[in-house]
């Protein structure tokens, strides 16, 4: 006899963690299956040299106290284990262009944030404020994000069929502040003529509000989450990857597994990218329409990852964020061809224990088309499932590192000659590794031009199957988060929860 579950959660992302341990302290039986070694997705630390790199997290927003984030993580037990270290409070973030050497920097709290944005562009003072005042009211639209009560489509839709791109035009003609406003766009994948307003002031208004590292990586909250998970009689499994979602024709029944192994379960969530969804759930209340619509919609660009360890006490350690970029990028890096690749990129150092001061390691990230390593996409490699890929597949990801290292040696000369060695993360190893479409930054894109369309509620056509994670509506840690907190509302009673939340010491 198999046991059975209150809900089995499919993937161990954030979204997947999040949604088991809130929910396994309200009372429900939970069992997380995830197919990797790890838990914990875009989480997930590795090593190179005895020195540690996030594969994806490289900071956080809204940790400071009162903040959404900061009152969640108090509810779940995580504040008090995690060493934290906020960024420069006068500039968390510097857009830097190359074409000239300017740099600009974003600091956090609203008022020091426009203050300093006025410094650099006096003559756009109207244009920060209405700048400011224009994020902070859309965020106020999304009540969860709030934590409140009251989440659901109404209210919202008013706000998101905004373009991101054509609203910084419509507030201010000068385009270099265009620019720096738009300049970690990093963080939710923007696209010019395409990403909603909503999605940019949701995530930059938390970092804005503070930001964060998380000192010894971003597997630190993973290890918090799995400890609580089976703390409250939770089950997790690695090495579990699932292969089909079964039922009858009112409701999922069971999860099967590739080696065949069989989990029971009342409910489930799935942490996996909707496409994989559908394409494992065997219900006929998935419609063909319903499939075919999940299957057309389109997913953020990829990456490229340069992760190199540092010779010790050489390079200065910045307690801030790059982001670097070419004439004209900040929107069309994003789709950069294999001819004028890469056009941007951030940067991110990693601070030596040993020599405060000084940098450990540093991570450069910049957008790279899936398309373009083909040749090995049947492959799949892991440190738990290896596949060789090839003397050309690692020939072009030594080309792709010295053609980033040239870009980000524009702005830090001494950087390549301080690298005692380095390693790359290719989409093909995000995608192996975290588990989205194609290296996928954040899921599935959104759209302003047709919002619903690309707005997965939680809810599926199955009743006893609900979504989480990045592919829902909101990118990010936050974003997670709060995605997490709505797929958890369909068991619990939400006020409920929010106030456990908001009351949380």
């Amino acid at each position: 006899m198999l046991p059975e579950y209150d809900i089995i959660i499919v993937g161990s992302g954030l979204g997947g963690l999040l949604c088991g341990a809130i929910l396994g302290k309200e009372g429900f039986r939970v069992c997380v299956l995830e197919k990797n070694r790890q838990y914990g997705g875009s989480l997930q630390t590795f090593s190179r040299d005895k020195t540690l790199f996030d594969s994806g997290v490289h900071y956080i927003g809204g940790l400071a106290p009162g903040q959404t984030l900061e009152q969640v993580f108090n509810y779940l037990g995580l504040m008090d284990a995690l060493k934290l270290q906020q960024l420069d409070v006068d500039g968390f973030d510097r857009i830097f262009f190359l074409e000239d050497g300017c740099e600009y920097a974003l600091a956090q709290g609203y008022d020091r944030f426009a203050a300093s944005l006025k410094q650099a562009f006096p003559a756009e003072a109207g244009a920060i404020d209405q700048y400011c005042s224009t994020i902070r009211e859309l965020c106020s639209k999304f009540p969860m994000y709030n934590l409140r009560s009251g989440e659901g489509m109404s209210g919202k839709e008013t706000v998101m069929g905004i373009d991101t791109l054509r609203f910084l035009q419509s507030i201010t003609r000068n385009q270099r502040l265009q620019e720096v406003l738009a300049g970690n766009n990093f963080l939710y994948a923007g696209q010019p003529d395409k990403t909603p307003l909503y999605v940019h002031a949701l995530v930059v208004n938390s970092y804005i509000e503070s930001a964060w590292k998380i000192l010894d990586g971003g597997s630190q909250i993973t290890k918090q989450l799995v400890k609580l998970i089976r703390s409250t009689g939770g089950d997790l499994f690695n090495h579990t990857e699932v292969v089909k979602l079964e039922g009858d024709k009112e409701r999922l029944t069971m999860v099967v597994t590739k080696d065949g192994r069989l989990f029971r379960a009342k409910h489930f969530i799935s942490n996996l990218h909707p496409k994989r969804t559908v394409e494992i759930t065997e219900s006929p209340l998935l419609k063909t329409a319903y499939r075919n619509r999940i299957n057309r919609l389109a997913d953020t660009v990829s990456s490229f990852c340069l992760n190199a360890v540092l010779k010790p006490g050489v390079v200065r350690y910045l307690n801030h964020n790059y982001y670097l970029h070419q004439p004209g990028a900040v929107w069309r890096a994003v789709e950069a061809t294999p001819d004028d690749w890469p056009l941007s990129a951030g940067v991110f150092f990693t601070e030596d224990g040993s020599r405060p001061g000084y940098a450990e390691s540093v991570s450069i990230l910049t957008y790279m088309s899936a398309g373009e390593w083909d040749p090995w996409k049947e492959s799949f490699n892991t440190d738990s499932q290896q596949g060789e890929r090839g003397a050309d597949y690692h020939r072009l990801k030594t080309e792709k590192a010295e053609l980033l290292l040239k870009l980000v040696s524009a702005r830090f000369p001494e950087l390549v000659e301080a690298i005692s060695s380095y390693s790359c993360a290719t989409p093909l190893s995000f995608r192996d590794y975290i588990g989205t479409e194609d290296g996928s930054l954040y899921g599935i894109a959104k759209d302003y031009r047709n919002p619903m369309a690309t707005y997965l509620p939680t809810r599926t056509k199955v009743p006893n199957l609900f979504l989480t994670g990045q592919n829902v509506l909101l990118h990010g840690i936050l974003g997670v988060t709060i995605t997490a907190l709505t797929t958890c509302s369909e068991f619990v009673l939400v006020e409920g929860l929010l106030n456990k939340i908001r009351n949380a010491t």
